[in-house]
C-alpha cells in the first residue's frame, strides 16, 4: 500500500469521524423538534435518497474529472451542511440540511476509487479491508466524541462534526494528489454523467446482480439501523449516552475483523463463502435482538453481530471491484453507493411505518423482518453466485 492510500484512509477516518458523531443524537435530535418516530425516520431517508441521485453523477465525474476536485466539492458540502444543522432552529431548516448533505455526500464512494486506483487486485481485497477499518475507528473515536459533545447539547454533535469534516477537505486540498491515471471520456448528456447508469448498471455482466444483492442487503441493514435505536430507547430504557456507547462497541469490534479478520479470513476462504457466513451470522442476529427485552441481552447478540457485519461491506466493494474494469472503477463504485443510498432511504421509512408509539410491541417488529429479509437475500446470492465470482477470487 502506497502513501496516496494511507492519505486516503486518513481522510476517511476523520470523514467517519463526522458521520459516527451525529449517529447516536439524529433520532433523538429530531425528537427534539417535535418529530414522532415516522417523521424522524425522514431524517435518515432524505439524506440518503439524495445521495442516491447525486452519488452515480459524483462517480461518473470523478472518472472524467478526477479525483481530488470531487472529493473536496463533497467534503467541503459536509462541512457546510452540518453546520446548519448544529444552528436550526426549525425542523425544515434540519431537513435542508440534511438534503445538502446528502446531495455532496459522494465523498465515501470517491474515496473508495481512489482505493481501486492505488492498490493492485490482488491486495484489493486487503485495502477495502483496511479503508472499511478507518470507518469502524470511526465508531470508536465518534460516539466517544459524541458523548462529549452532548454534555453542551445535542446541536453542538453537528458542529463539531462540521469541524471535523473540515479538516479531512483541508488534508485533502493540500495533501493529496490526484490519483486517476485514465481520464474517461466526455459524457455528452446528464444520463451519461451517471443517472441513466443506474438502469444500465445492472445489465453490466456481473455487476449487476451485486447492485441487486448489495441493495437488498442494504434495505434490510437500515431497517435495523433506524429500529434498534427506538428499541433501545423506549423498550429497554436507555438514552443517547447509551447508544453511543454502543456505537463504540460496534466500532471496536469492526477495526479488528476488518483489519486482522478480512486478511485472515480471505487467506482461508473465498470471498463469497465469507460474505455467505457474515449474511447468515446478520440474519440470525437480527432476529434473536429482541426475543428478550434485556440490555444485557441485547448486547451479547450485538457482540455476535458487529463481529460478522463488519464483513459484509469490504467484501461486497471487493467482489464488485475486481468484477469492474480499470477505467469504469469510480462509475461502478458510485453506482453501488448511489444503490445503496436508495436502500438507506427505503429502509427507515420502513421501520417507521411498523412502528406504532401507542404500542410497545411494534418497537420489535422491523428488527424480526430485517432478520427474515436478509435470509431470503442470502438465498438469493446463493443461488446466484455463478453470475458474480471471480474467476481468480483472493485467498
Amino acid at each position: 500500500m502506497n502513501r496516496n492510500f494511507w492519505i486516503t484512509s486518513l481522510i476517511g477516518f476523520i470523514n467517519s469521524l463526522s458521520f459516527t458523531i451525529l449517529i447516536p443524537i439524529i433520532y433523538l435530535y429530531g425528537k427534539q423538534f417535535g418529530l414522532n418516530d415516522f417523521q424522524t425516520s425522514f431524517l435518515f431517508s432524505i439524506y440518503s435518497l439524495a445521495q442516491f441521485i447525486a452519488t452515480p453523477i459524483i462517480g461518473k465525474l470523478s472518472d472524467r474529472f478526477g479525483r481530488k476536485p470531487l472529493l473536496i466539492i463533497s467534503l467541503a458540502g459536509t462541512v457546510i451542511a452540518s453546520f446548519m444543522a448544529g444552528t436550526a432552529t426549525t425542523a425544515p431548516v434540519l431537513f435542508i440540511a440534511r438534503l445538502l448533505d446528502g446531495i455532496t455526500g459522494g465523498n465515501t464512494s470517491v474515496a473508495q476509487a481512489i482505493i481501486s486506483d492505488t492498490s493492485t487486485p490482488e491486495n484489493r481485497a486487503r485495502g477495502f479491508g483496511i479503508f472499511g477499518a478507518t470507518f469502524g475507528l470511526g465508531f470508536i473515536l465518534g460516539p466517544a466524541i459524541s458523548l462529549q459533545a452532548q454534555k453542551i447539547s445535542l446541536g453542538a454533535s453537528f458542529l463539531v462534526s462540521s469541524v471535523i469534516a473540515l479538516l479531512a477537505l483541508l488534508i485533502t486540498i493540500f495533501f493529496l494528489p490526484e490519483t486517476l491515471q485514465k481520464k474517461a471520456e466526455k459524457a455528452h448528456n446528464i444520463f451519461d454523467l451517471g443517472l441513466g447508469n443506474l438502469i444500465k448498471g445492472l445489465i453490466i455482466p456481473k455487476i449487476g446482480i451485486l447492485l441487486i444483492i448489495n441493495f437488498l442487503i442494504g434495505t434490510t441493514f437500515t431497517i435495523f439501523t433506524y429500529a434498534w435505536q427506538p428499541y433501545f430507547i423506549n423498550v429497554l430504557n436507555q438514552n443517547g449516552q447509551s447508544i453511543a456507547l454502543v456505537y463504540l462497541l460496534f466500532g471496536l469490534l469492526s477495526v479488528i475483523m476488518q483489519t486482522w479478520g478480512v486478511s485472515i479470513l480471505t487467506r482461508r476462504f473465498t470471498l463469497v463463502s465469507i460474505l455467505f457466513f457474515a449474511l447468515f451470522i446478520r440474519s440470525l442476529s437480527f432476529i434473536l435482538m429482541p426475543i428478550v427485552p434485556s440490555v444485557v441481552y441485547f448486547i451479547e447478540v450485538s457482540i455476535l453481530f458487529s463481529v460478522f457485519n463488519s464483513l459484509v461491506q469490504p467484501i461486497i466493494n471487493t467482489l464488485i471491484s475486481l468484477n469492474a474494469n480499470l477505467d469504469e472503477q469510480g462509475t461502478v463504485i458510485g453506482l453501488n453507493s448511489a444503490y445503496l443510498s436508495i436502500s438507506n432511504a427505503v429502509g427507515p421509512v420502513i421501520a417507521g411505518i411498523l412502528i406504532h408509539q401507542s404500542n410497545i410491541q411494534t418497537y420489535s417488529y422491523p428488527l424480526y423482518l430485517a432478520g427474515i429479509l436478509t435470509f431470503l437475500v442470502l438465498l438469493l446470492a446463493i443461488f446466484t453466485r455463478q453470475r458474480y465470482t471471480p474467476k481468480t477470487s483472493p485467498q
